[in-house]
């Protein structure tokens, strides 16, 4: 990209140039069964298996955060996952 070019994400991308391949940076997917598998076998539940998963995801992001946004964020995630399993 040039000085005059810039790309931002609010959560849709408008790019003007039909030249350009732009991706984005953010993906989801299914929880890989083998992580689940390994976790279950050493006695965790599936629930705090998913919520391991997850946070571990997570704590890269959650660490920049001052503490009490980062505990809010964790809260926010556990809330979210609540029954969401099966």
């Amino acid at each position: 990209l040039d000085g005059k070019s810039r790309s931002d994400t609010y959560p849709v991308m408008n790019i003007e140039n039909s030249a350009s391949q732009i991706g984005h940076e953010a993906s989801t997917g299914r929880i890989d069964d083998n992580k689940l598998f390994y976790l279950q076998s050493r006695g965790i539940s599936q629930n705090e298996a998913v919520g391991m998963v997850v946070n571990g995801f997570i704590e890269p992001i959650a660490k920049e955060f001052p503490m009490e946004y980062a505990m809010e964020l964790n809260r926010l995630i556990s809330l979210e996952m609540e029954g969401a399993v099966g």
